[in-house]
């Protein structure tokens, strides 16, 4: 079955920098484009960045863009979010996402807190 695993959350200041990674398994990696999303308390999921099959087509949110970067390795299955001149307003739950066969899976989530 499909799996996705983030990690990498944590605690920064702000102006610092992060780097999630999100471990997927259950389906053809290189065959699917990848997205990351995120939740901040009390709002709506929201998109983030996505990523095409062999690593084109990245695109962003206007609230990130310029600061963060998708990346995939498809050797490892892994897509990664490098996030840097973190800011207050990214604190959030990060998730990754992938549709297969028209089925929207998500991962668990990892924490982002920016924070001084």
């Amino acid at each position: 079955q499909v799996q996705l695993v983030e990690s990498g959350g944590g605690l920064v200041q702000p102006g610092g920098s992060l780097r999630l990674s999100c471990a997927a398994s259950g389906f053809t990696f290189s065959n699917y484009i990848m997205r990351w999303y995120r939740q901040a308390p009390g709002k709506e999921r929201e998109w983030v960045a996505r990523i095409g099959t062999f690593g084109n087509g990245a695109n962003y949110a206007d609230s990130v863009k310029g600061r963060f970067t998708i990346s995939r390795d498809n050797a490892k299955n892994t897509v990664y979010l490098q996030m840097n001149s973190l800011k207050p307003e990214d604190t959030a739950v990060y998730f990754c996402n992938v549709i297969v066969y028209t089925v929207n899976y998500w991962g668990q989530g990892t924490q982002v807190t920016v924070s001084s």
